[in-house]
């Protein structure tokens, strides 16, 4: 866990000793988000996401052959599953296009199993990541089924309750990242179980798309009529028929048309001029429909601010021009205009993936400056969810605007200098960066000064990797990105289609 978090001195004891009496007698279940559980080939046992080390993720985005077994099958789209299985949540920290880096999820097991009655109250769901949320709704429902069950016959169950004053039986505490939160609320809209969300006390969504994501949008569209690097044309062939992407794809007013005339939803066609599956735009807006009013039973959110994040989008002839702004409605629906009737944008920015609003589902809001990856990682995040889980509720949303924004590339090349900029800060003073080598933990500080207004790093790797970005506020906030270093070349740009 990072070095920073504070550990509690009184930690869970075996049952044949003293059990601290700040746990929770809950069972909780952890619901990563996309590309955030191990995947294997089910017939071989071979990896095909997740393995640890840089050389293994430059391989698999440089290498046109590197991704080839995660590619949807004709049998998979038609239901037939089993080929891919997923093994167990993230343990090392990985990257992709666009959706930038993915953290593991040690630190929020750790955090989880600090407060809880007995390891055995956790329940780690991966899952396959490709599929139709629905298939994984199902799959989470029967597992969370089978796993409340199993707690509250386990001797830890009762010994905990013998500290709770209400005597109350273990209901289920879902924590949910990204695409997990989705993934949760299937699982709870009645379809599998009748009686699931009535045996669940709350649900904890971390930057979880409710409403979508303009950059699932512009990963279908990357490279279609102009280059870019490998990697993002690998990620673009990858997800052209994967539902899950499918899955992630705006749900709200998104589309703006011409002359900032109106400001529409995405349509099958439209996700069919930009490279996606006129199928699956069908499957996910029928499946979207019918989520849209599912409730959460006491639902807290978690959502990330202060990132300069796509909140709306052009499509002109097939290309996709996204925007950091979007429209704003007014109470009866309408959208905000000028004097001219012209639709007025806002920018309301987000974790850098999902929009502040696209991820505040319910009331209960409580809003931490961290990039979409960091959500389960970072210290600010895991202190609301302990304070969720032991339910010393967080009051929503927070005062003032703490800590900054990040803006780095996602790709660079050994030997190159680019730019790690802090946004929505007009003073370096209080502010620190490093850049570290997240395989050998080398860690170098960088000097920020004051370039067009903003304060700017200027970074650089030696050699190629995963470089973990780090920017330290004066309010004590930490942002941090991954960053993939390739070698000089490999990142060369093609065009897809």
């Amino acid at each position: 866990m990072d070095s920073q978090r504070q550990v509690p001195a009184s930690q869970p004891a075996s049952i044949k000793g003293e059990l601290s009496q700040h746990v929770t007698q809950d069972a909780v279940v952890i619901v990563p988000g996309i590309m955030g559980s191990e995947l294997r080939e089910t017939a071989s046992g071979d990896v095909l996401w997740g393995l640890s080390g840089a050389g293994w993720l430059l391989r698999a985005w440089t290498r046109k052959d590197g991704l080839a077994r995660l590619h949807m099958t004709d049998d998979e789209l038609a239901g037939k599953t089993g080929r891919v299985t997923a093994t167990r949540l993230l343990r090392h920290g990985t990257w992709t296009p666009y959706l930038r880096g993915q953290e593991p999820y040690t630190d929020l097991l750790e955090t989880v199993r600090d407060y809880v009655a007995d390891p055995a109250a956790i329940c780690a769901f991966p899952y396959d990541w490709r599929l139709p949320v629905a298939v994984n709704g199902r799959l989470l429902a029967e597992r969370a089924r089978e796993h409340l069950t199993a707690w509250r016959r386990h001797p830890a169950h009762h010994a905990a309750l013998a500290h709770r004053a209400d005597q109350r039986p273990a209901e289920l505490v879902f924590v949910a990242h990204s695409m997990g939160g989705l993934v949760t609320r299937s699982a709870l809209d009645g379809t599998h179980f009748d009686d699931l969300a009535a045996d669940t006390r709350t649900v904890i969504t971390l930057g979880t798309p409710f409403h979508g994501s303009v950059k699932a949008a512009v990963i279908l569209n990357s490279g279609r009529g102009a280059p870019v690097p490998l990697p993002h044309a690998r990620l673009r062939a990858l997800c052209a028929t994967m539902p899950g992407l499918h899955d992630l794809l705006p749900q709200y007013r998104c589309v703006r048309e011409t002359g900032d005339t109106d400001v529409r939803r995405l349509q099958v066609s439209d996700v069919t001029a930009l490279g996606g599956h006129p199928d699956l735009a069908r499957a996910t807006l029928d499946f979207h429909a019918g989520q849209r009013h599912v409730p959460l039973p006491d639902h807290r959110t978690v959502v990330g601010t202060r990132q300069p994040t796509w909140q709306s989008l052009e499509l002109t002839n097939g290309q996709i021009i996204p925007h950091e702004d979007g429209p704003r409605p007014n109470s009866d629906g309408t959208l905000v205009r000028d004097r001219h009737e012209r639709v007025q944008y806002f920018t309301v920015n987000g974790d850098g993936t999902v929009y502040r609003d696209a991820a505040a589902l319910s009331g209960h809001v409580s809003t931490v400056p961290l990039q979409h990856g960091d959500l389960a990682r970072a210290d600010s995040a895991l202190d609301t969810v302990t304070d969720i889980l032991l339910e010393d509720l967080p009051q929503g949303i927070p005062l003032g605007e703490p800590g900054c924004g990040l803006t780095v590339p996602d790709l660079a090349e050994a030997g190159a200098e680019w730019p790690a900029v802090a946004e929505h800060t007009d003073s370096v003073q209080g502010l620190t960066c490093t850049l570290t080598n997240t395989e050998t933990g080398e860690r170098r500080p960088a000097a920020l000064q004051m370039r067009d207004g903003r304060p700017t790093a200027t970074l650089s790797a030696h050699s190629p990797g995963l470089y973990r970005v780090e920017l330290h506020t004066y309010d004590r906030y930490t942002i941090s990105q991954l960053v993939l270093v390739t070698e000089p070349g490999a990142g060369l740009t093609e065009t897809d289609g």
